[in-house]
């Protein structure tokens, strides 16, 4: 019953900012958890940030103190805001997120996709050196 659609992406130089965007629905209860996931040739998919129904964040240490994850709940929008970009951020961004509040689970085993039951398509970000 949920649908994300990503947007925001697009080739940026060294230490320029994004804010990424996902719009979400279908999202009855107010319990739920949304994360935004990253992934280039070549690499395992990493969890980026993450966010619950209660504004409760976690972020990944390569990320943290660069990034912040909000969101606008009357426009029903989530957004990942990204600061000093650095080459090594160029990826494939994505959207996911599950009807259950996963924040404790995160906590003791990270962000991971098997927490995800729903997906968007994804957004590229490059930045160029």
């Amino acid at each position: 019953q949920q649908e994300l659609v990503e947007s925001g992406g697009e080739s940026v130089q060294t230490g320029g900012s994004l804010n990424l965007a996902c719009e979400f629905s279908g999202y009855a209860r107010s319990r739920y958890c949304m994360a935004w996931f990253r992934q280039v040739p070549g690499q395992p998919r990493e969890g980026v940030a993450a966010i619950d129904s209660d504004d409760e964040t976690m972020y990944a240490e390569a990320v943290k103190g660069r990034f912040t994850i909000t969101q606008d709940k009357a426009k029903k929008t989530l957004y990942l805001q990204m600061n000093g970009l650095k080459p090594e951020d160029t990826a494939m961004y994505m959207c996911a997120a599950d009807i259950k509040d996963r924040m404790s689970a995160i906590r003791a085993l990270g962000i991971i996709p098997s927490f995800f039951a729903t997906w968007g398509q994804g957004t590229q970000v490059t930045v160029s050196s």
